[in-house]
């Protein structure tokens, strides 16, 4: 199993309950979009870089990867170091973005919007994916939970165009994400009890994980786990 199998081949395991149906949900999102990169692509807030593998495999057509993140960030150094406010690159460089749970994070998210557009070639594509469901993480570091209304408004405030969003998830994944967030995270006294309460419910969280059809189309009283999308910057 790979450093990063966590988040290339997701696992629906008794110790993974809680981060299955988000992981699967993302690659696939990413699947389906890997044949539109191409060129050189900027990962945003990359972490420790684990869609690196995915990104430079076909059907991908992406030829240089630049992982960029923050100096102080808590996983590994970045290809490319963020001051957090202006991205290290020339205008016009780069021929496609990946914005992976990072707006969610940034105080300004318009300013990290305007410059990945900065960096971007004209006709260029953002790829990104926020949660909508999630506990509160990174703290103090966690910032918006975006509705597609508020993330759409942003992204044509600095200038995207042709923006598509889609729901990650619907309401059985949303359930399943839940229940499977308070089996492996809420505070328990006992262990045992935990890992017993684990192995009861994967078959639910299994079964309503497959069952899921996320919105295609956002509505009064949808229910969705997160959002991915693309984003074209104007020829």
């Amino acid at each position: 199993m790979s450093e990063f199998s966590d988040f290339l081949k997701p696992q629906c395991i008794p110790s993974k309950l809680d981060n299955f149906a988000v992981r699967q949900a993302i690659l696939d999102a990413l699947h389906f979009h890997l044949k539109d990169f191409s060129g050189t692509l900027l990962d945003i807030g990359c972490g420790y870089m684990p869609y690196k593998q995915l990104i430079l495999t076909p059907p991908s057509h992406v030829q240089k990867y630049i992982g960029l993140d923050l100096k102080d960030n808590t996983y590994q150094k970045p290809d490319l170091e963020w001051d957090g406010c202006t991205i290290p690159l020339s205008d016009n460089s780069v021929d496609c973005a990946l914005a992976t749970e990072v707006l969610e994070h940034c105080p300004e998210p318009e300013l990290l919007m305007r410059e990945a557009l900065r960096v971007l070639k004209p006709g260029g594509l953002l790829f990104f994916t926020v949660p909508f469901l999630w506990p509160l993480h990174d703290v103090p570091h966690d910032e918006y939970r975006y509705t597609p209304y508020s993330l759409e408004r942003h992204l044509r405030n600095v200038g995207f165009e042709k923006i598509n969003l889609k729901a990650l998830g619907g309401w059985d994944a949303s359930l399943a994400q839940m229940i499977g967030l308070w089996v492996r995270r809420r505070l328990m006294r006992f262990p045992r009890k935990r890992a017993v309460l684990s192995r009861l419910v994967l078959p639910l969280i299994w079964l309503l994980t497959k069952l899921d059809k996320p919105p295609t189309e956002f509505y009064e009283s949808c229910m969705i786990t997160g959002l991915s999308g693309t984003a074209i910057k104007p020829v």
